[in-house]
């Protein structure tokens, strides 16, 4: 089963922690101060709205709509995570159609346009650079199997 990043709405304060813990992981200095605006594209978006507040990432599908719709074969399961293959990606903008949660993004640069998601940070050993950033704790990283667990819990007897 795939792991992916669950958002507790009532535990998110909005504060966007998450998406700076993203942009940083992802950069090659690893340092906030080096961050630009126009390089502040995180993989994982907050959401406010007015009764409440949340974040939204890739769901890592098992049967990945993105992967699925791709023309040229960019976007592949590994380990468990899908990931976007740059070498390969055209800028077509199928993925973010396809993608049921929004969680593809396309953004132009210099070499073109480029298709980026969550890769759950699989270069870093620590796991996801939002989830340990968090400071409530509104992001777990988890599989369909803890899900329907929690589900079980929740339900009265």
């Amino acid at each position: 089963m795939n792991r992916f990043i669950m958002a507790d709405a009532s535990a998110c304060i909005g504060c966007r922690t998450c998406e700076v813990a993203c942009v940083v992981s992802h950069q090659e200095q690893q340092n906030s101060a080096a961050v630009t605006t126009a390089d502040f594209v995180p993989r994982i978006r907050v959401i406010k709205e007015d009764c409440f507040t949340t974040a939204t990432v890739c769901h890592q599908c098992e049967d990945a709509p993105c992967a699925n719709v791709c023309p040229v074969q960019a976007i592949r399961r590994d380990r468990g995570h899908i990931f976007v293959t740059p070498s390969r990606c055209i800028g077509c903008k199928s993925c973010m159609l396809a993608c049921p949660f929004g969680a593809m993004t396309v953004v132009a640069s210099a070499s073109g346009a480029q298709a980026i998601k969550c890769d759950l940070c699989w270069h870093r050993e620590a796991g996801p650079a939002c989830v340990e950033a968090c400071p409530t704790s509104a992001l777990q990283c988890v599989d369909a199997a803890h899900v329907q667990r929690q589900r079980l819990y929740s339900q009265p007897f």
